[in-house]
């Protein structure tokens, strides 16, 4: 069994994007800038958004968070994205999900300049994503890409089971698995909380990506020896041991199934930092402008 790290991997391309960072500030270039909106106190986003920064600030990245109380309106947001849609100085945007119940995630993502998704939501991403063409990427499905290429893992002709359905993970993940590029070439299987009998698909792939939200979901009896497991889990527990005061789980029994597997991904430690960097990619992308004018 080999360790999928996340943290090596992470570590080694945000060195890359830190050099190439320092080139653009010595030829007169500005560095790429991030803006991200938080709307409300949720914990979760708020760990996220910090460590975003914290990241950005490692690769010599500018950027800002602009925080909201829950109660703004619909409107005052979708005004303000408008506003840094218009500014020129900021390369990529991300409103962090989730949002209060009264704001339209659909109509944010939809408000968002494409130019500056780099998060990936924007429906004219997601199109030129089925579509095999350049563009920006959701963060996570990216950096489980980012992954796979880095521990060079043979993909074509595999078959890849997908566990969970959502538009941030699931769905993109399943579509990028099956396009004509390396990683990809698999023959995928879409799986969720509706597919009966999962089991019966997982035992049959040779790479099994779980992000269906649900402590140690994947249990050993469920994946074939030397398969390929991807965990994209991150379900957190309140716990005494830790300094934080609590303890994330994956969405794989992860002593039990690593004694069967080929290669397998940790919780902490594997498909969360390798998002971080994902992201990054994407904003020096947008900074570039490699993918749209």
């Amino acid at each position: 069994m080999e360790l999928l790290d996340g943290k090596k991997i992470a570590t080694a391309i945000k060195l890359e994007i830190a050099s190439e960072v320092a080139q653009m500030r010595a030829s007169g270039m500005r560095a790429p800038n991030l803006v991200a909106i938080l709307v409300g106190n949720d914990g979760a986003s708020e760990t996220y958004v910090n460590s975003k920064e914290k990241n950005c600030k490692e690769v010599g990245f500018d950027s800002s968070v602009i925080r909201y109380d829950a109660k703004i309106t619909e409107d005052f947001l979708l005004a303000k994205i408008k506003e840094i849609n218009q500014d020129d100085s900021i390369d990529g945007l991300i409103v962090q999900l989730p949002l209060p119940a009264h704001i339209s995630v659909a109509k944010v993502v939809e408000t968002i300049d494409h130019k500056k998704d780099v998060d990936g939501f924007h429906p004219i991403n997601i199109g030129r994503m089925n579509k095999n063409l350049p563009c920006f990427i959701s963060a996570t499905p990216n950096g489980i890409m980012m992954l796979l290429d880095r521990y060079k893992i043979a993909t074509a002709g595999k078959h890849c089971v997908v566990i969970g359905r959502s538009q941030i993970v699931g769905s993109p993940m399943s579509i990028l698995m099956s396009l004509n590029a390396e990683p990809g070439n698999c023959t995928v299987t879409l799986c969720h909380s509706k597919t009966p009998d999962i089991k019966k698909y997982t035992l049959d792939a040779d790479i099994v990506i779980v992000a269906i939200g649900k402590k140690n979901f994947l249990t050993a009896d469920m994946v074939k020896n030397g398969a390929v497991i991807i965990d994209v889990g991150m379900n957190r527990e309140n716990s005494n041991e830790t300094k934080s005061g609590y303890k994330l789980f994956g969405d794989v029994d992860f002593e039990q199934v690593k004694t069967k597997a080929a290669y397998i991904s940790p919780v902490p430690g594997g498909v969360g930092l390798m998002t971080i960097v994902s992201l990054l990619k994407n904003t020096l992308s947008a900074a570039k402008k490699e993918y749209y004018q």
